[in-house]
């Protein structure tokens, strides 16, 4: 069963934080980008299902980026853009882009949107999604039990799967060793919290330690926190 990808180009943190939220939620695997030409890359590296592409980058105007892709792909492409004059829309739409959203926007709108678009594109009987969950470039399949990293797939039991799915769901948050347990062995496991580390320890060691922007960090005499790369 295919999963979408949606690549979202745009120079603020921010506006990919608040769309993968939502994405994610509709089982949508996001790839992320800030300039251009990572863009490009991430285009020809994956299989990209939609863009959402900010029209105003630091590293140049994103309608140049979507008549280059045009010469590849007929992918959907939704600009989004602080430009909100009548001459920008039609700009964007005669460039190649399928929609045109102005800052400030909804991110629900916005999810709502991209799933027409991808609906409009995918076969009548298609199958509903996956439930896919996500983190920078870890992502978790709890339909088929499965964890990539960057589209590789690394092999873990159901116990790590779900360990790193309860991580996902509570990103940036410090969570303490009675939690995790409570919530991945269940209330009626009467073990002790050291299984939470040894299981934290395994993963760690499938997991790449390099290439990626994501860290099981461990918080003194507390547990686990699901973040960014530590200094």
């Amino acid at each position: 069963m295919h999963t979408y990808t949606v690549l979202i180009c745009d120079d603020k943190e921010a506006v990919h934080e608040s769309l993968m939220s939502f994405l994610n939620e509709d089982g949508i695997y996001v790839l992320s980008a800030y300039d251009m030409e990572e863009a490009f890359r991430l285009f020809q590296s994956y299989q990209v299902d939609l863009m959402i592409l900010d029209v105003m980058l630091p590293s140049g105007d994103g309608m140049d980026l979507c008549r280059r892709i045009r010469r590849e792909s007929e992918m959907p492409i939704i600009f989004l853009s602080a430009r909100t004059e009548e001459f920008d829309r039609i700009a964007g739409l005669e460039c190649g882009g399928d929609d045109y959203v102005t800052k400030p926007f909804s991110p629900r709108e916005m999810a709502i949107r991209v799933r027409k678009l991808l609906t409009r594109m995918s076969p009548k009987d298609e199958q509903p999604r996956k439930k896919i969950l996500q983190y920078e470039e870890l992502r978790v399949d709890e339909d088929t039990m499965e964890v990539f990293v960057s589209n590789e797939k690394y092999d873990m039991t159901a116990r790590e799967v779900a360990l790193l799915a309860y991580l996902i769901r509570n990103k940036l948050k410090v969570l303490n060793r009675e939690q995790i347990l409570n919530a991945v062995w269940g209330f009626d496991y009467y073990g002790e919290t050291r299984a939470v580390d040894a299981a934290v320890k395994r993963i760690r060691k499938k997991l790449p330690a390099e290439g990626i922007h994501f860290s099981i960090q461990s918080i003194y005499g507390v547990g686990y926190r699901l973040g960014g790369i530590e200094p």
